[in-house]
């Protein structure tokens, strides 16, 4: 188990303070976050903006157990991430958090159905693959291996291997990248229809400020900090989303 500290909020799923990260390299320094506090509410969707450089992805590594900050404070629940050794946190991150990259990762020797159960076969409460698959709209591209399926069904795929395990918080770096506008579309109405019907705890990294639109929060980084906050008026639908 994770060493336990204070309940804290019981909405929050995630709570960061005075996060720093520090890589070095001989004598050279490169201070990629700079003091992040941030916290992350059950169910909801956030957008993270920034240039490339401004620590995003190494945020939201963090976040998810890929990488531990050189200082501050990580709790997800009640659980201390920050004082979990690598046992704890691959614990973690099997059970707790999904993945989604902007290159779909898929081994392909396998069907997308095989490459789901990869991630069903070792969670506790999975959704079956072909369940996972139903819910990006794959049912009818199970038995097909990653050369016979688009750009955006091999994202689709790689969403619904996240989303299996039913984790409660889903990471995405860069998910629309590699994608044209109208795929993007797609795989961004395939991550708002997870996030409501599964209640997963979401956050999508990206360069494309139109997307911050279906967020129930916009976040902007640069230099390792969270410069500003934004709530939306109103959360947009991915098909009213133009850019």
């Amino acid at each position: 188990m994770f060493p336990r500290m204070g309940s804290g909020s019981d909405k929050a799923v995630l709570v960061a303070r005075g996060l720093t990260k520090v890589y070095r390299t001989g004598e050279v320094e490169v201070h990629a976050l700079r003091g992040v506090d941030l916290d992350l509410a059950d169910g909801e969707l956030v957008v993270l903006l920034g240039p490339s450089g401004s620590g995003k992805s190494t945020l939201v590594n963090i976040l998810g157990g890929l990488d531990v900050p050189t200082s501050g404070e990580l709790t997800y629940r009640d659980h201390d991430l920050g004082r979990a050794d690598e046992r704890e946190l691959t614990r973690y991150r099997r059970e707790h958090v999904g993945f989604v990259f902007q290159f779909y990762n898929l081994i392909p020797s396998l069907t997308a159905r095989e490459n789901v159960a990869l991630v069903t076969e070792i969670s506790e409460h999975p959704l079956t693959p072909e369940e996972a698959l139903a819910r990006v709209g794959l049912e009818q591209r199970m038995d097909h291996f990653p050369s016979q399926l688009s750009g955006g069904e091999q994202q689709r795929v790689a969403i619904a291997r996240a989303v299996a395990k039913r984790p409660d918080l889903l990471l995405c770096d860069e998910p629309t990248g590699a994608l044209d506008y109208t795929t993007g579309k797609r795989v961004l109405e395939t991550l708002s229809r997870v996030n409501t019907e599964l209640g997963t705890t979401t956050v999508i990294i990206t360069h494309n400020a139109a997307i911050g639109g279906m967020a129930d929060r916009v976040l902007r980084m640069a230099d390792g900090r969270l410069v500003s906050e934004e709530r939306p008026a109103r959360r947009l639908g991915p098909e009213e989303l133009s850019w």
